[in-house]
């Protein structure tokens, strides 16, 4: 029996370039790991980006040269 990590025959990268996207991947990609207290509260990056949204707002209405571009 075949390991599940074993290529198989008709795959072709014989025209494969390697490392295509990883500068544009690399450019659009931010990983932060959340704490397991937080996690918990923001499940999901939409949580996480709407509740940081909303700080940002409230910070940038009481100190305005901290205005977003």
């Amino acid at each position: 029996m075949k390991s599940k990590t074993e290529m198989l025959p008709e795959y072709d990268f014989s025209k494969g370039v390697r490392g295509k996207y990883a500068e544009a991947y690399h450019k659009s990609v931010n990983v932060i790991k959340l704490d397991d207290d937080v996690s918990s509260v923001f499940p999901d990056a939409k949580a996480v980006n709407e509740a940081l949204r909303t700080m940002i707002k409230l910070v940038t209405q009481n100190k305005p040269n901290l205005g977003m571009n």
